[in-house]
């Protein structure tokens, strides 16, 4: 089922497609709508997403593989199962150690992705 902010109700996977989104990544947008969104982001051994700020509340689950994350100019290294939490307009980015995944859940929908 669709209303204008996008998929409700069921979501199969394989409904969706993969964008790329940047060099080594790809992202698959899951769901969403006014509130909330659930991105799906691969990365390629050594593929980082730069350091960067939005306006939204971020939480990110580390599906597999692992993560240099930097928030705020603090890193961790993070593993599968491993969950980080960004405020809005804080500086992070994140860097893949391995073949990796995470699942990003925003608040509001990043309407800039659409």
């Amino acid at each position: 089922m669709e209303n204008q902010f996008g998929v409700t109700g069921f979501i199969f996977n394989n409904d969706h497609q993969w964008e790329k989104f940047g060099e080594g990544i790809r992202r698959k947008i899951l769901g969403y709508e006014k509130e909330i969104m659930l991105v799906a982001v691969e990365f390629k051994k050594n593929a980082a997403a730069n350091i960067h700020k939005h306006p939204h509340k971020q939480i990110s689950y580390l599906v597999k593989g692992s993560f240099e994350v930097n928030i705020n100019n603090e890193k961790k290294i993070m593993k599968a199962g491993d969950v980080f939490l960004v405020l809005p307009n804080l500086d992070h980015g994140v860097t893949a150690l391995e073949d990796s995944m995470l699942i990003d859940v925003f608040t509001p929908y990043r309407e800039d992705f659409i």
